[in-house]
């Protein structure tokens, strides 16, 4: 059962140590989602699952103690998601690394010091289509016990000139709708986003978005804007569902 959701960018940016000389221009952004995992934590969660974007051939689920590393933006900065996994007899558990967008959120988790509830993760393909999205979020809020999930997504990266994918006028419009949809927990909206659109938008989060519109449907949650800016051209949105 879905009890609360929580919704964060995840630019590798908001490492401090990536960021370096930009740190604080996303101090908002940062104290947002740290505000968000509060939220998580209050709602007495069994588990913590938290969805992230990836390429087709990173996508799946990471256990506990999944490692990753921001070595390839330049910062020898290492995370681990939730608890670290447990030893096997023959030697340390493996796993993949964890995409970025999963190493955000475990960085993200270790300031939090999170302890509320065990985690695992999934990342997930971006251009995975709109109805197995929301066939794997039920299938996650199905699950025992309380869920509480870490969304993680970027917005359109097309808002500006500078931006990493250059000004297009359709970016701020498709923005603000996922906003008004993420602070209205408003499930059908979020499945009606397009596809085709996000992807020419590079829009980082729409695959996730739609896995949590499949997982809250019918649990009734009320939602809650946090964030809402655009710093480098790229949309970052921090939202609450409890």
């Amino acid at each position: 059962m879905l009890v609360a959701a929580a919704v964060c960018p995840c630019p590798p940016l908001l490492v401090p140590a990536v960021a370096a000389g930009a740190r604080s221009e996303l101090d908002a952004t940062r104290a947002a989602c740290a505000d968000a995992l509060g939220v998580l934590a209050a709602a007495r969660p069994d588990r913590l699952i938290v969805v992230g974007p990836a390429e087709e051939a990173a996508a799946g689920p990471y256990p506990a103690g999944a490692t990753g590393s921001f070595l390839g933006f330049g910062v020898d900065v290492r995370v681990t998601l939730g608890a670290r996994a447990e030893r096997a007899p023959d030697g340390p558990a493996a796993a993949p690394e964890l995409p970025a967008s999963l190493a955000v959120a475990a960085w993200l988790l270790e300031q939090a010091h999170w302890t509320a509830a065990p985690v695992t993760g999934l990342a997930v393909g971006e251009r995975l289509p709109t109805d197995r999205c929301g066939h794997a979020g039920k299938e996650l809020a199905d699950g025992p016990g309380r869920t509480v999930l870490l969304v993680m997504g970027d917005a359109s990266a097309c808002r500006t000139l500078k931006a990493p994918g250059y000004l297009d006028e359709r970016a701020a419009p498709f923005d603000e709708e996922v906003a008004r949809a993420l602070e209205a927990a408003d499930t059908a909206a979020l499945r009606a986003l397009d596809p085709e659109l996000a992807y020419d938008l590079k829009v980082a989060g729409r695959a996730p978005w739609q896995l949590l519109a499949g997982a809250a449907e019918g649990a009734r949650l009320n939602g809650a804007l946090l964030h809402n800016s655009a710093p480098y051209g790229v949309g970052y949105l921090v939202a609450v569902w409890s």
